[in-house]
C-alpha cells in the first residue's frame, strides 16, 4: 500500500486560511485519483511537493479576473489555484468526460463558489468573456498551447504556463507562433526556490 506524502510544512506558508480546503482537495485526490486515471501510481508519496505545492507557488502571479484553465485534468493547478486564489474567478476547460465529472464533484465537495467548468477542447471552447490570463500545465510544448490559449485572452492577457526545465528552449523554438499570435514581454519565471524541493517554471507572456 503507498502511502501519502506527510503535508510540507510549506503549505500552511502558501495556503494560509485555506488550508483545510486543499488539505480536503489532496486527500480526495489521492484516494481517487488513481482509480479515475487523474494520476499515476507512483505519485501519492510525492503528490504534495511535485503536484500540490508545484501550483500553488504559481498563485501570486494570478490577478483578479477571470483565468482559464486548459487542459485542467485533476485540477492541477486550476482547482488548486482556485483553492489558493478565492478572489480570483476560474473557468477549467477540459474535453474528457470523465474529468469533468471529477472537477464537477470537486467544486461541489468543497464549495467553491470562484469556479465554472466547461467541457470543451480549448480550441472549440465557447467562453461568455475573454480570459484576463490563462494557465496550462504539462499540456503540450509552448509552440503549440499558444494558438490554443492566446486567442481565448483579452487583449492585454496574460499567459501564465508551468513548464519544466526546458521552458526557455521553448520559447526559443516557437519564434513563428509568438510572432502571429502577437506575445509581448515574454519572461521565463523560476518560482518555488528555497521552498520546493524542485522549482516550477513559467512562461509568462502579454498577448496584444
Amino acid at each position: 500500500m503507498v502511502e501519502l506524502e506527510l503535508e510540507p510544512a510549506a503549505a500552511a506558508t502558501l495556503f494560509g486560511p485555506q488550508i483545510d480546503l486543499i488539505r480536503s482537495f489532496t486527500n480526495n485526490l489521492a484516494d481517487q485519483g488513481e482509480i479515475l486515471g487523474l494520476i499515476g501510481p507512483l505519485e501519492l508519496p510525492r503528490l504534495w511537493s511535485r503536484h500540490i505545492l508545484n501550483c500553488a507557488v504559481v498563485a501570486p502571479l494570478l490577478r483578479p479576473g477571470i483565468v482559464g484553465d486548459v487542459g485542467s485534468g485533476a485540477g492541477l493547478p486550476g482547482l488548486v489555484l482556485a483553492i489558493a486564489r478565492p478572489d480570483v474567478n476560474f473557468v477549467l476547460i477540459e474535453p474528457m468526460e470523465r474529468r469533468v465529472a471529477w472537477l464537477n464533484d470537486q467544486v461541489t465537495a468543497l464549495h467553491l463558489t470562484n469556479v465554472t467548468v466547461v467541457r470543451a477542447r480549448a480550441e472549440e471552447a465557447r467562453l461568455a468573456h475573454p480570459l484576463d490570463q490563462v494557465t496550462a500545465r504539462a499540456v503540450s510544448a509552448f509552440s503549440k498551447l499558444i494558438p490554443l490559449t492566446a486567442p481565448l485572452l483579452r487583449s492585454g492577457g496574460e499567459l501564465i504556463l508551468m513548464k519544466g526545465e526546458g521552458a526557455q528552449r521553448e520559447v526559443d523554438a516557437a519564434a513563428k507562433p509568438i510572432r502571429k499570435y502577437r506575445l509581448r514581454d515574454i519572461e521565463v519565471i523560476t518560482l518555488g526556490v528555497g521552498v520546493l524541493s524542485e522549482a516550477t517554471r513559467v512562461i509568462r507572456a502579454t498577448v496584444d
